[in-house]
């Protein structure tokens, strides 16, 4: 674990409204301070911690016997697999990993690494699946498109709109039990866009949101209608 995800020693506690500790008492009496309100957002981390420290190994063990199901029976996963094998590639149970991650994020591809699906992120198979649906969109646009993922931020931004557009996490019922996204006007472009935008916005060589956002709209017209290997957008 980093410094910058390690709990404080208690000399070092604020008041945050979270107390370390394993015991039923202090859990309880956290959640109780967490759903009333009584807990600061460095309580609210700090307590992340620990439940992720705690739930490690049954969150990674979790997330493979899920990995391992879509991989045998989910349509839109077996599809993009197939897809990515006709390119000359393969994602498979070695490399896609399951590991607990310490960012705000559920999971990333990389060129030589593959997959990582964030254990401690991920609520359920449902959402797992769009999460690796979204990578694996990513692998099969590194192999069919030669994708720069240092460089040109243009290629980041259409690859991020392709997978947010393809994997499902857009659709209106994901967005309204998980964002509370109320609109259906525009809502699945809205949602495309954001998560585009905040994807680019996260890359080392963009200087900021705006500059994510105006290169997501650069390239939108071209970027968004790209259904592939797709003939249309599937969920």
């Amino acid at each position: 674990m980093s410094d910058n995800n390690k709990l404080p020693a208690p000399e070092e506690q604020q008041n945050t409204g979270f107390t370390p500790g394993e015991d039923i008492t202090t859990r309880w009496a956290n959640n109780f301070r967490l759903f009333s309100g009584q807990m600061t957002q460095e309580g609210k981390r700090q307590m992340k911690i620990a439940r992720d420290d705690r739930k490690e190994e049954a969150d990674c063990a979790r997330c493979e016997k899920q990995r391992e199901y879509l991989l045998s029976y989910s349509p839109i996963i077996r599809f993009m697999r197939y897809n990515i094998n006709k390119l000359g590639g393969d994602v498979n149970s070695e490399n896609i990993r399951c590991r607990r991650c310490t960012r705000l994020q559920k999971a990333g591809f990389d060129q030589n690494y593959g997959i990582v699906l964030c254990a401690n992120m991920v609520r359920d198979r449902g959402q797992l699946e769009d999460v690796l649906a979204h990578e694996m969109i990513h692998a099969y646009d590194h192999l069919r498109f030669k994708v720069e993922w240092n460089g040109d931020l243009r290629h980041s931004a259409c690859t991020e709109i392709r997978a947010s557009t393809l994997s499902g996490e857009c659709r209106w019922l994901r967005e309204f039990w998980g964002k509370s996204q109320w609109k259906f006007t525009q809502g699945f472009q809205d949602c495309v866009r954001r998560r585009a935008t905040l994807s680019v916005a996260a890359r080392p060589a963009c200087k900021d949101r705006a500059q994510a956002s105006k290169i997501v709209e650069e390239v939108w017209d071209s970027c968004f209608p790209d259904t592939r290997p797709f003939d249309e957008v599937y969920r």
